[in-house]
């Protein structure tokens, strides 16, 4: 054991003015201790500036440049300066991919020895930094430090630009290249620069195919563990995301945000072209198309091509005939689960989108936006061939196929041709024999409401007649 010298009570007395000794030399001081049981003397530095000791004068050489800011070793390929020659070669192995220390179980290699030891840990399962507190042990020490500060609540290192505060320096170093614009990680495929190696190593996957994260639920597959994560929930029913307001839960902290501007009415996206907000990010890309013109998502049968993935999905219902929403009431099939919800309003005349304006309320979001326009005059699509404005998208692609002559809408009974959906839907009802349109004087049933009109005012007597269409869908089986 070794016992500071100015402890002499431990000595032997022929020691006495040897361990009294102290001498200062660069700033440092160097201590004696002795070893009680053989008497040998050992020198321990301490140094000047922080009072941390040391047993070598090498290792307190190199502690001095913490303090003085001296790097003397320099990397010819970057021109990067460090204070060890340790940290010199373990960068200089970026550079040249060296990679000379290899795992004996499972064959990885890595550039320096410290990070093998560490990997070597996942397969032993040794951990030998503990907790005093709650006796967890960690693999690594900047781990444990890391999860102590979790009870001190400490954060030591602080931004000089904004003064924001954190437990780690390396979160202070990534806070710092907000600032600074700093995206030292490049990709070597595409070129793209990030600010962090984790976000590098996740966007590399989109090239590789790589998917490390795997449910053991369902064997899905995932780039990110992050998305793992937020899978599990799917099968754990779990949601841990609640809104203060409502007391709404989520399984994922971004469905909690767009939730909450529900509440406030955050707008924070911002067309840049014509000024509308949206509270979503996803819901301005989809916009910005209206300006742009883009259509990403491409029907692999017909070639059509939409600026909606949802749109998308609705057009390729026409070609396959999948149907998995029924109705309840009536038993009417949809290809959406937004469809089956929205024709239930038919049943429960639930009307739940109000117009501030005039007090109009619409089964649908969609009518109620469309029928704001009537107000304010709003036309956003434009017809890029002759510049004529519409304010329904469905008008602007009604009035579109009078210059392509495109008739997308197919019947697979005589091959009939369309360009719009509502008027091959009319033409279907030829083949099928359905009448959703019931006059309620005789009980006389139409195929098209125009042609109910037309009978209506046969009936004289009857001005002010409305039309009740039929439970919309509904098959009406004919002999």
């Amino acid at each position: 054991m070794l016992y500071n010298v100015e402890d002499t009570s431990v000595l032997p007395r022929s020691g006495k003015n040897l361990c009294e000794w102290k001498q200062v030399r660069s700033g440092s001081i160097f201590n004696m201790a002795v070893n009680v049981n053989t008497c040998t003397i050992v020198k321990r530095l301490k140094c000047g500036t922080c009072g941390t000791c040391f047993l070598r004068n090498l290792v307190l050489l190199q502690h001095d440049r913490i303090h003085t800011g001296e790097k003397p070793c320099k990397c010819d390929t970057c021109d990067a300066q460090f204070s060890q020659s340790s940290k010199w070669k373990n960068h200089v192995c970026i550079h040249t991919g060296e990679k000379p220390y290899k795992c004996d179980t499972c064959g990885a290699q890595f550039s320096q020895i410290f990070n093998l030891k560490k990997h070597v840990r996942i397969h032993t399962g040794h951990k030998p930094y503990q907790c005093d507190s709650c006796d967890a042990k960690f693999l690594e020490s900047g781990n444990l430090k890391n999860h102590v500060r979790t009870y001190t609540g400490k954060k030591t290192f602080k931004c000089d630009t904004c003064g924001a505060q954190f437990s780690q320096n390396g979160h202070l170093k990534k806070h710092v290249r907000i600032h600074t614009g700093e995206k030292p990680y490049k990709c070597d495929t595409c070129g793209v620069h990030f600010s962090e190696s984790g976000s590098l190593k996740t966007h590399v996957r989109i090239h590789t195919g790589e998917k490390p994260y795997k449910s053991d639920t369902c064997g899905a597959q995932f780039s990110q563990n992050g998305q793992l994560k937020t899978h599990v929930r799917i099968h754990t029913g779990r949601k841990p995301y609640k809104c203060d307001t409502c007391e709404a839960q989520f399984s994922t902290s971004g469905h909690l945000k767009k939730h909450v501007r529900i509440h406030t009415g955050e707008k924070p996206y911002k067309c840049d072209t014509c000024g509308v907000q949206f509270s979503e990010s996803g819901s301005l890309k989809k916009h910005v198309r209206i300006h742009t013109g883009e259509k990403p998502y491409k029907c692999d049968t017909c070639g059509a091509q939409f600026s909606q993935s949802g749109n998308l999905k609705t057009h390729v219902s026409i070609h396959t005939g999948e149907k998995p929403y029924k109705c309840d009431t009536c038993g009417a099939q949809f290809s959406q689960s937004g469809s089956l919800k929205t024709h239930v309003r038919v049943h429960t005349g639930e009307k739940p989108y109000k117009c501030d304006t005039c007090g109009a309320q619409f089964s649908q979001n969609g009518h109620l936006k469309t029928h704001v326009r009537v107000h304010t005059g709003e036309k956003p699509y434009k017809c890029d061939t002759c510049g004529a404005q519409f304010s329904q998208s469905g008008n602007l692609k009604t009035h579109v196929s009078i210059h392509t002559g495109e008739k997308p809408y197919k019947c697979d009974t005589c091959g009939a041709q369309f360009s719009q959906n509502g008027n091959w839907k009319t033409h279907v009802r030829i083949h099928t024999g359905y009448k959703p349109y019931k006059c309620d004087v005789c009980g006389a049933q139409f195929s098209r409401s125009n042609k109910l009109k037309t009978h209506v005012s046969k009936h004289r007597h009857y001005l002010n007649y409305k039309i009740s269409p039929l439970v919309l869908l509904r098959k009406v089986t004919t002999s």
